[in-house]
Order: C-alpha cells, then sequence, then structure tokens
C-alpha cells in the first residue's frame, strides 16, 4: 500500500519553506516544490500510462491549497478519462502561439497589403496617398484592433464623421480598408465577410454618396472663352505656359504633359506616344499632334542632360502647382485640368463628331469589355481630325468664338 501522507493546513502549508518536496495531503501525490531560491511552486506527482509524470499546478502562494487540491483531483479525473493533462496543456500552447503568430493589426495588415502591392501602383504618389489616408482617418479608429476583429461598427465608426463633409475622400478610405480586409482574408488573418463592402452592407447605413452632394469638378474656362485665353497665353513667356499651351491643344493631362520626353514624341507623324505606366487606365495612348503643337514642340530647346521636353529651371519635372500658378497670375480662376472639360464641352455643343471618338481624345475607356474587345482600332484617323478641327478652333478670333462650328456627321 503507498504511504498516505498527512493532509496539511493552510497555515502547515505557509510554513514549509526547506528546499525540496513536500507531500501535503488531500489528494494522492500533491507536493509543494521548494527550491534553493525559496520560490515555491506546486506539483503532482501521478502515473499517465505506463510513465510517472509530473504535472505543474501553479505557485504558491498565488494558487493556495484549496486549489491546489481542486486542480489535482480534476488532472486525476481527466488521466482516469484517457486524457494526458501534460500533452493537452502543451496542444494547447501550440495553437495558442500559432494563434497568435496569425493575429495581427489591421495596420499591420494594411502595411503589409501595401508592401506587396506598391509595384502595381502607378506611382510614389499613389502608394503614399494610401498610406496617408489610411494612417488619418482609419489608424486612430482601428490601427491597433486585431484585423480579425473588424466588423461593421468599427468600419462605420472609422467613415460617418467625414462622410458627408469629405465624401470623395470617405469613399476611396472605404474602398482601401476594403482592399486591406479582402487581403487579410485571403492571407488567413480573417475569415467571414468583408465589414467594408458597399454593396448589401454598408449601403444600408450609410447614405449613397451621390446623394449627399454633387461631385466638385475642377473649374474649367467656358469653351467659347478658350480662344481669348490661347491668345493671352501665348504672350507669356517661360517653360510653364508652354507646357499649358500644349496641354490645351492636346487635351491631355498635367502629369501625362508634365512627364512628356522627347522619346515619346515623332514629329514626322505627328504622333505623341504617351506609355501605359504614364496613363491613369494604364494603357498606351497615341496622341496626334496638330500643326500648332508640332510648331511650338519645335520652338523648344532641347537640352543634352535632361529628356523631358517640359523640364524645370533645375531639371526635374514641372509641377501640377506651377502650371495651375501660370493660370493664377492671369488672373483665370479655373485650373490646368479644367481645360479636359472645356475641349468635352466644346465637342458636346460645337461639333458633330461621336460620343466614342470625343472620348477616346480624352483617354477615357470607352463601352463595355466585349465592346472593346470587337473593336481592336483606336480611332486615330478620327481623332486627328478632331483635334486639327480643335486647334483651329482655339486659334478663332473672339468675335467669332461664340458662333457653333457646325461639323458635317461625315466627317466624324
Amino acid at each position: 500500500m503507498p504511504k498516505i501522507a498527512k493532509e496539511l493546513s493552510a497555515a502547515e502549508v505557509r510554513r514549509l519553506t526547506q528546499p525540496g518536496m513536500h507531500a501535503v495531503g488531500g489528494v494522492s501525490g500533491l507536493h509543494l516544490q521548494v527550491t534553493d531560491s525559496g520560490a515555491r511552486s506546486w506539483l503532482l506527482r501521478t502515473v499517465i500510462g505506463s510513465r510517472r509524470r509530473e504535472i505543474g499546478l501553479g505557485g504558491f502562494p498565488e494558487v493556495p491549497l484549496t486549489t491546489a487540491r481542486d486542480k489535482a483531483r480534476e488532472a486525476k479525473e481527466r488521466i482516469r478519462q484517457g486524457v494526458d493533462p501534460i500533452e493537452q496543456r502543451r496542444a494547447a500552447r501550440a495553437a495558442l502561439i500559432a494563434a497568435d503568430g496569425k493575429s495581427i493589426t489591421f495596420k499591420e495588415a494594411a502595411e503589409k497589403f501595401l508592401g506587396s502591392k506598391t509595384v502595381e501602383f502607378k506611382n510614389a504618389k499613389h502608394a503614399a496617398q494610401w498610406g496617408s489616408t489610411l494612417a488619418t482617418y482609419a489608424y486612430p479608429e482601428i490601427g491597433k484592433l486585431p484585423v480579425d476583429s473588424v466588423e461593421l461598427a468599427h468600419v462605420v465608426k472609422v467613415l460617418e464623421p467625414i462622410w458627408a463633409t469629405k465624401t470623395e475622400t470617405a469613399t476611396r478610405l472605404r474602398g482601401r480598408i476594403e482592399s486591406v480586409l479582402s487581403w487579410a482574408t485571403v492571407s488567413g488573418f480573417r475569415n467571414g465577410d468583408n465589414p467594408a463592402r458597399w454593396r448589401g452592407n454598408l449601403d444600408a447605413v450609410l447614405p449613397k454618396p451621390g446623394k449627399l452632394k454633387n461631385v466638385q469638378h475642377h473649374a474649367a474656362v467656358p469653351w467659347r472663352d478658350v480662344a481669348d485665353f490661347m491668345v493671352t497665353l501665348r504672350k507669356r513667356d517661360g517653360m510653364a505656359a508652354r507646357a499649358l499651351e500644349f496641354l490645351i491643344l492636346t487635351a491631355a493631362r498635367s502629369g501625362e504633359v508634365r512627364g512628356a520626353t522627347w522619346a515619346e514624341i515623332d514629329l514626322e507623324r505627328k504622333v505623341w506616344t504617351v506609355p501605359g505606366k504614364r496613363m491613369k487606365a494604364g494603357k498606351e495612348h497615341v496622341v496626334p499632334l496638330c500643326d500648332d503643337a508640332i510648331a511650338l514642340l519645335k520652338e523648344l530647346p532641347r537640352l543634352e542632360d535632361n529628356p523631358l521636353v517640359f523640364p524645370a529651371p533645375r531639371g526635374g519635372q514641372l509641377s501640377d502647382m506651377t502650371l495651375a500658378a501660370v493660370m493664377r497670375r492671369m488672373k483665370v480662376a479655373a485650373t490646368p485640368h479644367g481645360f479636359r472639360s472645356t475641349f468635352r464641352d466644346w465637342t458636346a455643343e460645337a461639333t458633330a463628331y461621336p460620343h466614342e471618338v470625343c472620348e477616346m481624345a480624352l483617354a477615357h475607356t470607352v463601352g463595355s469589355t466585349v465592346e472593346r474587345a470587337y473593336r481592336r482600332g483606336d480611332m486615330f484617323a478620327k481623332r486627328a481630325r478632331l483635334m486639327a478641327d480643335w486647334c483651329k478652333f482655339v486659334n478663332t478670333p473672339a468675335a467669332k468664338s461664340g458662333d457653333v462650328v457646325a461639323m458635317r456627321k461625315g466627317r466624324g
């Protein structure tokens, strides 16, 4: 018969300070272990299967005598049921470590997402805008939250304060949060539905962006006034003024003009080929150059150490603010980008060119995916005629600039 230990009281246990193993009774095999340093902890000595094992039950006095005896009884009961408490604890610890490795915050998920997607962004500025928007609006609310804990209420809390006052920013922010959470789901960091999804989700909680206020478009020079503007613009010196003039003649975006290189220009063929990496839609755009655009380019100086068509004084690209400053000095309450609207208004009001030709001149995506698959051409010849007519219009004397130019439909 195994020796039965005397059942010690709580006071007697507190007096056990001699290093060694002290049986405390109450449950067979329950001991208080005292180390040479004076630290005390509970151990249950028992047999699991055919092996003698020691099971730790916690430190003393954090775990009092009564709790230690309860834990010892529970462990013995599990052993009788065929469960190894030591292996069970080891598996639980491994699962916890694995779960901790899979648990990252929303901010960490966003940073990992941005790190993997940087190559897909058109430029460093675009990536910076992503990070800045999330840092300004999302991180203060959900940045430290485990990404698998982000729910609809959290997303609403981020978006609601700016949904009505900064609608465009808020809608972009929603899309960015949705992208981060989608990445986290695919990467195994969260499960379930995406709480930042709009359709069938947030659209039931937040008002539709289009119902809040009209989109604030870039201020534009009225199409009837563009000829007068060009007369004044051409009297101004400087590379920024010439870049702005070229922008108007080509109906291009500011960034496309400011980043234009001589390698993209073919003066003989009267073509400017903008590579896809510099286009908003990511697709190469071939721009027909009218006579005025060709004449402007031929008068520009070419720098041996700078490939840019419109270089800044110190060698880099002109900034968008530089072009805007030209208009500001001319006391015109409009933006360089607004000239694309000026051009589009002119095509709609004063010409009979087909919609798709005018849209393609602006490098807009036209038609459905199926329609684009069947339409192989870029309507270059028609666009060349359109840009030639635009060139004539911007040179129209002020007295006639208000007249509608009746283009024949056959010319489209």
